[in-house]
């Protein structure tokens, strides 16, 4: 399986920069509260209760910040985790950063674009990739296709 530090080294953008800047009023402004929560102040919803975890149908994750397209239904499983995970990123729209807190070494999965937090990346997927991108429903819109 692939190590989520090497993950770090092979797939960091190294943007520290985003290309949306709004202030957290502005944010408020167009995120619902939770959105917000999830997606500028690092927050995570509970598993097994949250809109996309069971989602099967066709279509697109975009960012709920931003409309950046993320993650597709063709890279999605149905995980025991309680979130939606996918295997990969549907573009390069999508940043790798190290994360610490908690006391628990992590890799966070946050839009380039507008610098949204969006979960956490493990080494514990199907194979051939090996990787489960863990993903905040929040943090998503969906798109039928």
């Amino acid at each position: 399986m692939l190590n989520p530090c090497s993950m770090l080294r092979s797939f960091y953008k190294n943007r520290f920069m985003s290309s949306i800047k709004k202030s957290p009023e502005e944010w408020r402004q167009i995120l619902t509260p939770e959105q917000f929560r999830i997606l500028r102040e690092n927050g995570t919803e509970k598993p097994y209760t949250n809109a996309y975890w069971k989602v099967t149908e066709e279509g697109e994750y975009r960012c709920a910040g931003c409309a950046s397209l993320l993650f597709t239904s063709q890279e999605k499983f149905i995980s025991s985790c309680g979130w939606p995970a996918f295997t990969q990123p549907a573009t390069k729209e999508i940043v790798l950063r190290k994360d610490d807190s908690f006391g628990m070494e992590r890799i966070e999965v946050k839009c380039g674009t507008c610098d949204g937090h969006l979960g956490h990346v493990f080494d514990d997927g199907p194979k051939p990739l090996g990787t489960r991108y863990c993903i905040n429903s929040a943090s998503l819109n969906f798109v039928k296709k």
